[in-house]
This record gives C-alpha cells, structure tokens and sequence, in this order.
C-alpha cells in the first residue's frame, strides 16, 4: 500500500491524471500536469527526458503528486516523494502509464520502442514519504 488510508489507497489506483510540482534551482515550485500509473508501492510518470521536470528532478529529487479525478466533487491524493530518473526498463514502466490513461484518446505509438528512442523517455519513479489528502 502506498498509503495506510485504504480511501487514499483506493483513489490512487483508480485515478490516472495528476498535477506534479517539482522545484527549480532558486526554491521555486514549477508545476506541470501529468498522467501517471501505480507500480506497487511506488508510482511512475513517463516524461522526455529534455523536459523540464526531468532536468529539475536530477538537481532535486524531491517532488509532489497531487492525484485528481476526471469528474466533481474534486477530491485529491498528494503524495510526497523522492523521485529517480530512470533510462532503462523504459518499456514495461511506460506501458503501465499507458494502460492506465486506456480510453482517453492517448493511444500507444505503434513504434513503440522508437518512439521512447525519440522522445528521449525517461521514467520519474515517486517513492511517497507522506500521502495526505481529502475525500469526500
């Protein structure tokens, strides 16, 4: 579980989108949205590794993923975390970001392998330090 709060834990599972705030050389948070997939207890996000958020994540591996749903009432998970880049096993971590946003008009790329070489993909893996949030 990544969350003793089985309601927590439950909405994690089930919700695919979140916003990820990570912060700049000066302190500063910069906030970007993202879609995200559970791999056990930790979570991965797949992002090109030019992206802002990579680079800053490398300097600073802290972050936060406040997980939203896709309809009201607007409850949220945030999930506080250390994050590793990672370049390798990019394959199987992305598809389960993938798999969880099925549906929604992002499909996989057919060169699927090529497309990660292309995109330069890197894996943001969120171990979660505190979970805290509002369900209603």
């Amino acid at each position: 579980m990544i969350s003793d709060n089985e309601m927590f834990d439950q909405f994690i599972s089930e919700c695919r989108w979140a916003v990820l705030t990570t912060l700049r050389k000066s302190g500063s948070p910069v906030s970007s949205v993202v879609a995200y997939a559970r791999d056990g207890d930790e979570l991965v996000v797949s992002t090109p590794g030019t992206a802002f958020k990579s680079k800053t994540l490398e300097k600073d591996s802290r972050a936060n993923l406040c997980i939203v749903p896709n309809e009201e009432p607007f409850n949220f998970v945030s999930i506080e975390g250390d994050v590793t880049v990672e370049k390798e096993n990019l394959v199987r971590n992305t598809r389960l970001v993938f798999n969880n946003i099925q549906n929604t008009g992002f499909d996989e790329p057919e060169d699927f392998e090529g497309w990660l070489e292309s995109q330069q993909r890197v894996i943001l893996r969120i171990k979660p330090t505190r979970v805290y949030g509002v369900i209603r």
